[in-house]
């Protein structure tokens, strides 16, 4: 058996074939693996837990209740699109909710997860941005809007994002490599996995004289993405 590790599947209701795949995986890969991991933006978008009732999400949670259920326990990191997953999620769910970053044990080595935007250290607006709709303040205040006004603050939130990384240099959304050191440095760690980049490899790089490795999952936009961890190794897979 294997450790799943998926990211940026970014779910929605526009994009009826990748919910499908995804339900397949949960039936299929995910049920017969010893762990899944989803490190962030599982969906496009999450306005609050109470969206897990509406029918755009509920057969998505749904298929992760199913999939625990069934013995495979189910973790999710927070990504920039849904950060806003908590409780009622977890309970719905039964996936464990984690801290971004995370350490865990993979088959006797320690690796670090991470969702991967705040590596991204380039992008000075990015991280300015994401430090106001993190803030506590912010979320009570997006949170005590309607279902309707939060809505309609995320579609405006995502056209200010489009045109912004329209004018942004390729390079400045990818990861910091010394960030990346750094990181892994401060956790002790020669395995790093994370998302957010939609630059799906496997790096080699050196670190204190040792080798270590930065595995980064794809997006689901066209097609799956999946990183397959058991005994012999790692390997990126696609699904279509």
């Amino acid at each position: 058996m294997a450790t799943l590790f998926i990211s940026d599947l970014h779910l929605c209701a526009q994009r009826p074939a990748v919910i499908d795949l995804f339900l397949d995986f949960l039936r299929q890969r995910a049920a017969r693996a010893d762990a899944l991991y989803i490190l962030g933006d599982l969906f496009e978008y999450w306005i609050g837990d109470d969206a897990a009732r509406e029918a755009e999400f509920a057969p998505i949670v749904g298929a992760l209740h199913t999939l625990t259920l069934g013995g495979t326990p189910a973790y999710i990191l927070h990504g920039n699109r849904d950060f806003l997953i908590g409780a009622e999620f977890e309970k719905a769910s039964g996936c464990r909710l984690l801290p971004d970053p995370s350490l865990i044990d993979l088959n006797g080595e320690r690796v670090l997860l991470m969702h991967g935007d705040t590596l991204c250290t380039d992008d000075v607006a990015y991280l300015n941005f994401r430090r106001m709709v993190r803030d506590p303040q912010w979320i009570a205040g997006f949170l005590g809007k309607t279902v309707d006004e939060r809505n309609a603050v995320v579609r405006n939130l995502r056209e200010t994002s489009k045109a912004a990384m329209a004018e942004k240099k390729p390079e400045i959304m990818d990861v910091n490599a010394e960030t990346v050191e750094t990181v892994m440095r401060q956790h002790g760690v020669r395995h790093l996995i994370h998302g957010h980049t939609h630059r799906p490899a496997q790096h080699a790089l050196q670190l204190d004289g040792h080798t270590a490795r930065r595995s980064v999952l794809g997006d689901w936009y066209e097609q799956g993405s999946v990183l397959v961890c058991d005994t012999h190794g790692c390997l990126l897979e696609t699904l279509r």
